[in-house]
């Protein structure tokens, strides 16, 4: 949607500068051209308009579904519910992107919608597995209810006075006027929007725990890989990041202190032809991530001996256990993924990523945000579902290439641990099925993509 609305921005930049080069040849083609421009400019407001009200009825509509599912006893309806509530959530996210830099001026609103959608989604889930909602869901359902039902009044009240003229939505100059200024003074909130009464005045939002994006336990997360390890100074994180290249630290300089939810110490040096750039974690003198700018030649390497180059690197380094599974090539980067292994079990959410430039075989690019912020030893439970029982769920279309044990990650950065097989379809193509090892059910369906560049996953 953004991207309809720079074209519209474009297309009216330009009309701006035919009317101005019109009329400097002639009084009678300004007029002409002003009227275009008047029309065109009437046109955006209709479609803003229009955009607003489709914002004002989904989340009216939103309101009543999250109403309905507080009150479902049934699975099947809780679940039809929430497909409806995920509905209207997408409804009410692409009115904001319809109107002039509404995910920059409704971004409350826009997060609440996205939150909702979400949290229908996983009830969704759950109501599959484990019937009905939990007291804490319903009084969740309820809070949300509260909130959107504010919301929903705001939105109407506001949408009454632009029809009665009261006030007018703003066009798209004085909107990109006020984005500009706010850019110039340090990205203060932008005022004078009608949307501003909206953000103002945004009802409180519950805290939600759940197997989502949006759940509070994931901003309150620490690295697992770094707990109990010593604070560092500036001076170890720089020598930290010359001993992973194996360089002198005098070479190194520092450029960036990042905060976030691994602080990190950012250093660059010339190397190589090339910049490079590590971050080093505050906590532990750990190197988060790496990236060198040189461009890369001609390549020398396989992509199996790419491989093998990153592996021995990262046992150099300290990295044990770990299992590589797919690879990508880009303009002769390979960039291979590895996971974590504990016993006969692949642990996907310790990934880490190392590139390798194929013309001399060095690293030139790393990131283990994965693996620090997981990593850990772990109480693994035996399957409870055997591998004859798991590979049943399959569909006989399938044919079965290979099976391993896996933890994978959920939506809330949880884990489950599944069966995972890689098969081959009917024509010919691969995916990948992991089946839950502790209640049979299906939990997710991986197609590869694969080609001359390597291995994708979707």
């Amino acid at each position: 949607m953004m991207r309809n609305h720079k074209r519209s921005r474009k297309a009216k930049i330009l009309a701006a500068s035919f009317l101005a080069g019109a009329f400097a040849v002639t009084g009678g083609f300004a007029v002409q051209g002003y009227s275009r421009a008047a029309a065109y400019e009437n046109h955006l407001n209709n479609n803003y308009q229009h955009a607003f009200a489709e914002l004002t009825t989904a989340v009216s509509e939103l309101d009543t579904a999250l109403q309905k599912a507080s009150y479902a006893t049934s699975p099947s309806l809780l679940s039809s519910l929430c497909t409806e509530l995920f509905g209207r959530a997408m409804s009410a996210q692409m009115a904001i992107g319809e109107l002039p830099y509404g995910n920059v001026e409704l971004e409350e609103t826009a997060s609440f919608v996205a939150k909702v959608g979400d949290y229908a989604v996983a009830l969704s889930k759950n109501a599959a597995v484990n019937g009905v909602c939990s007291e804490e869901e319903r009084s969740n359902l309820r809070s949300l209810s509260a909130a959107s039902s504010a919301l929903s009044q705001m939105l109407q009240d506001l949408q009454a006075d632009i029809h009665s003229g009261t006030i007018t939505l703003e066009d798209l100059k004085s909107a990109e006027r006020r984005l500009s200024s706010a850019t110039e003074d340090g990205g203060q909130a932008l005022a004078g929007s009608a949307f501003q009464t909206v953000e103002s005045d945004f009802p409180e939002v519950p805290t939600l725990i759940y197997d989502g994006p949006f759940s509070e336990h994931i901003a309150s997360r620490s690295p697992r890989m770094l707990e109990g390890r010593e604070e560092i100074s500036q001076d170890d994180a720089r020598a930290a990041a010359a001993a992973f290249l194996d360089l002198k630290p005098e070479i190194f300089s520092l450029v960036s202190a990042g905060e976030g939810r691994i602080p990190t110490w950012g250093f660059s040096a010339a190397v190589d032809g090339g910049e490079v750039y590590l971050e080093v974690t505050r906590q532990g003198g750990m190197v988060a991530s790496l990236m060198n700018s040189r461009s890369v030649g001609e390549a020398v390497l396989t992509p199996e001996e790419a491989v093998e180059t990153a592996a021995a690197f990262l046992a150099a380094r300290g990295y044990a256990g770990l299992s590589p599974s797919y690879h990508i090539n880009q303009d002769n980067r390979l960039t291979v993924n590895f996971a974590a292994c504990q016993g006969e079990v692949v642990c996907y959410p310790d990934l880490i990523k190392v590139t390798v430039a194929l013309d001399n075989g060095r690293i030139v690019g790393f990131e283990s945000e994965g693996y620090l912020m997981n990593h850990t030893q772990r109480t693994l439970a035996e399957p409870a579902v055997v591998l004859a029982q798991a590979q049943a769920v399959l569909d006989p279309a399938l044919k079965l290439l290979s099976h391993q044990l896996a933890l994978i990650p959920t939506g809330g950065e949880n884990e489950v641990l599944c069966h995972e097989f890689k098969c081959e379809t009917g024509d010919g193509k691969h995916c990948i099925v992991y089946v839950n090892a502790q209640t049979g059910n299906e939990e997710r369906i991986l197609l590869l993509i694969e080609d001359e560049s390597g291995t994708l996953t979707i």
